[in-house]
C-alpha cells in the first residue's frame, strides 16, 4: 500500500485507532481459501512517461471504425452522427446536470426530456413514452415485469428471433420475480397455449431481418389476453407501420442508432412507450407539461415509479435514473433530421442492403429469408462464419454477426447490417472478398 499518499506514521496511527497491528488485519474476515496464495505478480511501477508510452502502444493494437469498414450490427450500428449532436450535448448544463428533482432549477433539462418523450411516442405510434432506460435489453425486461403486474400472470413469451442476449436479460429479471420465460418459435405456424402469458415480446424487424411476424404476434397476444410487446428498431420505424398502429400495448428498443456512438458497445439508452391505460405502470420517470401560477408553460416530473419516491409496495420498478444525456443526443439527432430526414436515412440504408443482398445471391450466398427486409438481414454461408469474419478482418472489413454462436439452429447464419455510410465500392468489395473466401475453401 506504499503508493497511497500517507506516511508510515499516519498509517500506523490509523491502524492503532482501529485496534489493528498491520494492514493485512483489515482482511481477516476473508477466508484463506478465498485469497490468492501467491503475490499478484505485478510488474515494477513505471514512471508517468513510461506508462503513457505503454498505454499508447497498447491502444494502437486496437482497430476502430476509422480503419475498418463495418457490416456488424445486431443492435448497435455504425451510422453518421452530425457534429452538432456532440457539441450541444457537451454543454455544461447537460453534461453535469443531476436528477431534475427541483423543476424551478431544471426547466431546460425537463424540456429536453419532454421533447424526447414526444418524439419517441410519435415514432412508435404510442400514447406516451417515459424518459428513457439503461438500454434496450433492460427496457424489454421492464416491459415483461409491467405485463406481469398488469395481468397477474407469470409467463412471458418471447420470439426466438428476438435477440438472444435480450432474451437472456428478460429471463434473468423475471425469473428473479418468480416468472417463467418461454421461447416461441413462430406464431405463424405454431400456436402455443398463451392463456397464461402476461406478454408476447416480438422483434420488429427480427434478428433474421424479417418484418412480417409482428402483426401476427399482436393477434396471438390479444386472442389470449396477453400484452403485445414490440421490440423495435427506431430507424426502421421511419419506414414501417408504427407498432401502435398495429395494436401494440408496449414498444421498447435500443436507441443507440439515434445519434449515439458505438463506444465499445455503450452506453446507449432504452426507449419505452405505452398505451394510455398503462401509463401509471411505466418504470422510471415521466416528464409532464404544466403551467405555473402565471399561466406560463413549464415542465415537471409527473410520474416517478421508484420506491425512493413512493411507498415500496406501490413502486412499479427499481429503475434509479434515465440515460438523459444519451436521450438528449437522440433528441438533437431527431430534431436535425426531422421525419423526412429520418425516412431518407432508413430508405438509403434499405436500398444499399437490397443491393448487397442481390449481389451476394450472384455468388451463391442466399438469404435465410426471402421475405422483405430493411437494412439488416441474414444469409447462409458455405462454411464457418468465424473463419469468414477472420478472413475479412485481415482485409480491413468488420464482418457481420455469427448467429450460430447463440443458437445451433443458426449455424452458418451470417447477419449483415448496411447503413447509410456504406458506399457501393465497399459493398462490392465485401462481395468480392466473400467470393474469394468461398473459392479458397
Amino acid at each position: 500500500m506504499a503508493y497511497l499518499p500517507h506516511t508510515q506514521a499516519e498509517r500506523e496511527s490509523m491502524l492503532s485507532s482501529l485496534g489493528l497491528a498491520e494492514i493485512d488485519d483489515l482482511f481477516a474476515d476473508i477466508p484463506l481459501s478465498a485469497r490468492s496464495p501467491d503475490a499478484l505478480g505485478l510488474p515494477k511501477a513505471l514512471s508517468e512517461w513510461q506508462l503513457q508510452q505503454r498505454m499508447l502502444k497498447r491502444a494502437q493494437e486496437n482497430q476502430s471504425l476509422d480503419q475498418l469498414v463495418s457490416f456488424l450490427g445486431s443492435g448497435f450500428y455504425d451510422r453518421f452522427i452530425p457534429s452538432v449532436v456532440a457539441q450541444l450535448a457537451a454543454r455544461g448544463e447537460f453534461s453535469t446536470a443531476y436528477t431534475p428533482y427541483q423543476p424551478e432549477l431544471s426547466q431546460g433539462t425537463l424540456a429536453a426530456i419532454f421533447e424526447f418523450q414526444t418524439m419517441i411516442a410519435s415514432l412508435t405510434g404510442m400514447d406516451a413514452a417515459q424518459a428513457s432506460l439503461y438500454d434496450g435489453a433492460s427496457a424489454a425486461a421492464e416491459a415483461a415485469l409491467l405485463a406481469m403486474a398488469e395481468t397477474g400472470r407469470k409467463m412471458v413469451g418471447m420470439a426466438k428471433t428476438l435477440h438472444p442476449e435480450v432474451r437472456e436479460v428478460v429471463r434473468t429479471y423475471i425469473e428473479a420475480r418468480g416468472g417463467i420465460a418461454d421461447v416461441i418459435q413462430d406464431v405463424a405456424t405454431e400456436h402455443p397455449d398463451l392463456s397464461q402469458a402476461a406478454a408476447v415480446i416480438w422483434p420488429y424487424p427480427d434478428i433474421l431481418g424479417g418484418v412480417m411476424g409482428f402483426p401476427r404476434a399482436v393477434s396471438q397476444a390479444k386472442n389470449h389476453g396477453a400484452l403485445a410487446v414490440c421490440y423495435a428498431d427506431p430507424i426502421a420505424l421511419a419506414l414501417l407501420r408504427s407498432p401502435g398502429e398495429l395494436g401494440a400495448d408496449i414498444v421498447i428498443g435500443e436507441g443507440q442508432a439515434l445519434g449515439n456512438g458505438l463506444n465499445y458497445g455503450g452506453p446507449g439508452f432504452g426507449f419505452f412507450a405505452v398505451t394510455k391505460r398503462l401509463v401509471r405502470r411505466l418504470p422510471g420517470r415521466l416528464v409532464g407539461e404544466t403551467t405555473d401560477h402565471q399561466g406560463r408553460r413549464g415542465f415537471v416530473l409527473t410520474l416517478q415509479a421508484r420506491e425512493q419516491h413512493i411507498r415500496r409496495d406501490k413502486a412499479t420498478s427499481n429503475v434509479c435514473s434515465n440515460h438523459s444525456l444519451n436521450a438528449l443526443k437522440a433528441t438533437i439527432y431527431l430534431s436535425l433530421l426531422g421525419p423526412s430526414g429520418l425516412r431518407g436515412i432508413a430508405q438509403l440504408s434499405l436500398n444499399k442492403a437490397h443491393y448487397l443482398r442481390n449481389r451476394l445471391k450472384t455468388i451463391g450466398v442466399h438469404p435465410v429469408k426471402e421475405e422483405p427486409v430493411l437494412f439488416e438481414f441474414a444469409v447462409k454461408v458455405p462454411g464457418s462464419v468465424a473463419q469468414l469474419n477472420h478472413w475479412l478482418l485481415e482485409r480491413g472489413i468488420l464482418g457481420g454477426a455469427d448467429l450460430g454462436r447463440w443458437d445451433p439452429d443458426w449455424e452458418h447464419y451470417w447477419q449483415l447490417a448496411v447503413t447509410e455510410l456504406r458506399t457501393r465500392q465497399e459493398l462490392d468489395a465485401l462481395v468480392e472478398e466473400v467470393n474469394a473466401w468461398i473459392e479458397s475453401q
